[in-house]
């Protein structure tokens, strides 16, 4: 596996924060166990592919399906944290453009938090080479509610450092769709999260464990995490605030495999 399929802020950053990031990063909402099961059609006969899987946060809701799951993941220190916590799940070292499964592996391919990262025609090649026909592609994020001020604001501190890192909210990860004859067309749910906990996890941790702040030197870091605390520390919504309720806003969206298509790849 080529380490330059994995862009340097999710190969350094994600290395370098896997605890931070199993703290930090909110859990999904429970409606979309009714999207995996109604939607995507996932059972206890099923075999899915969490393709980016992380430290296992979304894994771990695709085991409550009773479907057979696995976990491809290309940064160790990610996936050494989702076989801690997720002993039962095969945890596999691969990419989205060289995933290592047999064709027609699996029924769903799931990305959680993750497409953005990896949106290609070569990704989408290799999606629907371990799809059987007709199985389903599902693409989830979390995505920050900015109509709050303060949920705005924290955007404002971290996104000088974003450099050339890709971002769900460019909207870049739909391009590979615009040409793409692999796939059906994309259909999208949307559902409200809150993510409720102390500051400390709910805020810090979380921006601490974005890919491109995670990267940063040492001193940096710092002086990023200083802002976050004062943000806490000053907001009117936060301040002495032993819990926060921290508002997302979860995108799911599923596309079809086309039947035949792209087999004679």
């Amino acid at each position: 596996m080529s380490s330059s399929a994995v862009h340097d802020a999710a190969r350094q950053g994600f290395a370098t924060s896997a605890d931070t990031y199993r703290r930090g990063r909110p859990d999904y909402p429970a409606g979309l166990a009714a999207w995996l099961r109604e939607t995507l059609g996932i059972g206890s006969q099923s075999h899915v592919v969490d393709l980016g899987a992380g430290t296992g946060k979304f894994t771990a809701l695709l085991g409550s399906t009773g479907a057979t799951v696995t976990a491809v993941e290309p940064v160790a220190a990610m996936r050494e944290t989702l076989v801690r916590d997720l002993p039962g799940v095969a945890a596999l070292a691969g990419t989205a453009q060289a995933m290592p499964l047999a064709d027609g592996a699996a029924d769903v391919v799931i990305c959680a938090q993750a497409f953005h990262w990896f949106a290609s025609r070569e990704a989408l090649a290799e999606i629907h080479r371990v799809l059987v026909p007709g199985g389903y592609l599902g693409l989830v994020w979390n995505v920050r509610d900015e109509r709050v001020d303060w949920v705005a604001e924290l955007t404002r501190i971290i996104q000088p450092y974003e450099g050339d890192a890709p971002r769900h909210y460019k909207g870049e990860w739909r391009l590979p769709f615009a040409a793409d004859d692999l796939f059906g067309p994309l259909a999208v749910q949307h559902l409200d999260y809150v993510h409720e906990g102390p500051p400390q996890t709910v805020i810090i941790d979380r921006f601490l464990s974005v890919s491109f702040i995670a990267a940063l030197p040492a001193d940096e870091r710092a002086r990023v995490a200083a802002r976050l605390q004062a943000l806490c520390d000053t907001h009117p919504a936060l301040k002495g605030q032993a819990v926060v309720r921290f508002p997302y806003r979860t995108e799911a969206w599923s596309c079809r495999a086309r039947t035949g298509a792209g087999r004679s790849r």
